[in-house]
């Protein structure tokens, strides 16, 4: 196969992707917004000092 059909073919696939056209749609799943608020829920029980962080960035500097 050509490179610009291998190109052509993954922005197909990515654009179904998007579109939820791939897999055939449960309707049972939850919305994502429901999925959000239980999370938003489970976080603000968690005591805040075991909440974890980001930490520092890939790009931070290290005191040498």
């Amino acid at each position: 196969m050509g490179a610009k059909l291998l190109d052509h073919l993954d922005q197909a696939n990515l654009a179904k992707a998007f579109r939820g056209e791939l897999v055939p749609q449960d309707p049972n799943d939850e919305p994502a917004s429901v999925l959000l608020e239980r999370i938003c829920a489970a976080r603000a029980k968690q005591p805040k000092d075991t909440r974890k962080g980001r930490g520092k960035t890939a790009n931070a500097k290290v005191a040498a």
